[in-house]
């Protein structure tokens, strides 16, 4: 990540884009560095920009900001994703974050909060706190939840006693720091075991791991 936080905002709304990017480029730590107003246009303006964050609006008439999230996510060295939504308990966001979003933020949601947001998210750590995970996932109506759980478990199976406990963890909501005074290791330990984790599962980030934990009912 370079020195600023370079964010692409991704709206069919002009006014949202020029609200956004108003309310971000007053912090000096960030700077937008393009914008788009359909999926169809973020690979690339990724690729032209090279972000650090992405602002998606996950509703826009063309290519949905989960399309856009999936296909950004797939590729090697992708920005983060910050999902856009009205709709806090929304099937959409919650497959975005399946596919890699770092989390989601209501529309409505405080300037100062964005902002902070954005860093969090930079700075590589999630933005979906186990609360707002276990409501949204009780919130989505899932023809296939007995299904999606037995997968999980069965994923989890495949990890080692130590890893699985790391997973639970992250389910929870636990940093690398809090994981280790539990488990009894160095936070650098704990760091490796969750690179095993992504590496293992397939995955590219923390929300994802949260959200297998609690598709395998553990967290």
């Amino acid at each position: 990540m370079s020195e600023q936080v370079r964010v692409l905002v991704v709206d069919d709304d002009a006014l949202v884009r020029a609200g956004l990017s108003m309310l971000l480029t007053g912090a000096e730590d960030i700077e937008i560095v393009g914008d788009a107003a359909d999926g169809s246009e973020v690979a690339q303006a990724v690729a032209e920009h090279r972000p650090d964050v992405v602002l998606m609006d996950i509703r826009m008439p063309g290519m949905d900001g989960l399309a856009a999230t999936e296909l950004l996510r797939a590729q090697d060295d992708a920005p983060e994703v910050i999902v856009l939504t009205t709709f806090e308990a929304d099937d959409y966001v919650l497959r975005a974050l399946r596919a890699g979003a770092s989390g989601f933020l209501l529309k409505d949601t405080p300037p100062a909060d964005i902002v902070r947001a954005v860093r969090t998210v930079a700075a590589g750590e999630p933005i979906l706190s186990p609360t707002i995970t276990r409501r949204l996932i009780g919130h989505v109506t899932d023809s296939d939840g007995d299904d999606r759980a037995r997968r999980a478990r069965e994923q989890l199976d495949r990890l080692t006693q130590r890893e699985r406990e790391v997973a639970i963890a992250i389910g929870l909501g636990k940093s690398n720091a809090e994981i280790g005074r539990q488990l009894y290791m160095s936070v650098a330990t704990v760091k490796a075991h969750v690179s095993r984790l992504l590496e293992k599962l397939g995955f590219n980030n923390r929300v994802q791991i949260a959200l297998l934990a609690h598709d395998a009912r553990e967290a």
